[in-house]
């Protein structure tokens, strides 16, 4: 059950990138076809973007999220439990052992960040280690772990900089609609239908741009479930970890909406998480996060 669970949720995952990669298409075509009337200049225009905006988040965006939660590196002297529960768990998970930061916030929640293994970091907030205990914070632990092992940063990176450059298209296309009356085709006739639809993917590919990556977001957070019940066998400690995060209403106070999908639970409080729609949800519904774990 387990790893037919695991392989389940990396499928999906490639399915969710490949309708990414379609959606940066669509809207490279869309810009190209309606001022050039040409399916080319506005790809090459995208793979110009693409090839300094990814870069240049995939670079950054460690130090940035750490740097925008407040979180404050902390040795082994500071807490000595903490490092020996990570130490224990990249053991078994066959980790480089990452660094560690810690949150003042009496809100419980954790993150992890780092491109790959060897630059990892994973920051736990002051709530969380104050009020679960060593069970509990194994299973936190562990499922931060998962994400670093299964590479689910990199590719979450990757997902916010093509959300980035999808935005940024649409704002150049309707930036030159604006000032340009429309599109110039040189005297050569174009069919009214396919203008609607380049309109059309201007308008829509951000959005559905967002959808994707919150898709593919809550689809890592079930795998990284599993993964680290393949660390600790124990989902008993996971499930318990879940239930306290979600009971307790208070809100991170440095977390953002761009890093809200880096923690292991949303750090948004009870009432903010209950209204917001499933389709625009960073995480799945504890519920059916802890009813998972049970199923295993």
């Amino acid at each position: 059950m387990l790893y037919k669970q695991i392989q389940q949720n990396k499928q999906k995952t490639v399915g969710l990138v490949l309708l990414f990669t379609v959606l940066v298409l669509a809207a490279g075509w869309a810009i190209g076809f309606l001022f050039n009337n040409d399916m080319y200049s506005g790809l090459i225009i995208t793979a110009i973007i693409v090839a300094v905006y990814i870069p240049v988040t995939y670079m950054s965006a460690s130090s940035q999220v750490l740097g925008m939660s407040g979180a404050k590196e902390i040795k082994r002297e500071d807490n000595p439990q903490l490092f020996d529960i990570v130490e224990e768990l990249t053991i078994a998970a066959r980790l480089p052992m990452p660094k560690i930061y810690i949150i003042h916030d009496a809100t419980p929640n954790a993150f992890a960040t780092g491109i790959k293994p060897e630059k990892a970091s994973v920051a736990f907030t002051t709530g969380l280690l104050d009020k679960l205990n060593r069970e509990e914070i194994t299973a936190v632990a562990a499922h931060e772990l998962a994400h670093v092992r299964n590479y689910d940063i990199r590719l979450m990176t990757v997902c916010i900089a093509l959300v980035g450059v999808i935005i940024l298209i649409a704002d150049i296309g309707s930036r030159m609609l604006f000032f340009r009356g429309g599109s110039r085709d040189g005297g050569r006739k174009t069919h009214p239908a396919l203008i609607v639809v380049a309109l059309v993917l201007i308008i829509v590919a951000p959005i559905a741009a967002q959808m994707v990556r919150l898709a593919v977001s809550r689809n890592r957070e079930y795998l990284a479930d599993a993964t680290a019940v393949e660390f600790t066998r124990n989902p008993v400690g996971l499930i318990n970890a879940l239930r306290k995060i979600s009971n307790d209403p208070g809100d991170v106070k440095h977390a953002k909406d761009a890093t809200a999908s880096m923690y292991i639970a949303s750090p948004f409080g009870r009432k903010r998480r209950k209204n917001k729609g499933s389709l625009w949800a960073t995480h799945p519904p504890i519920e059916r996060r802890i009813e998972a774990l049970q199923n295993m």
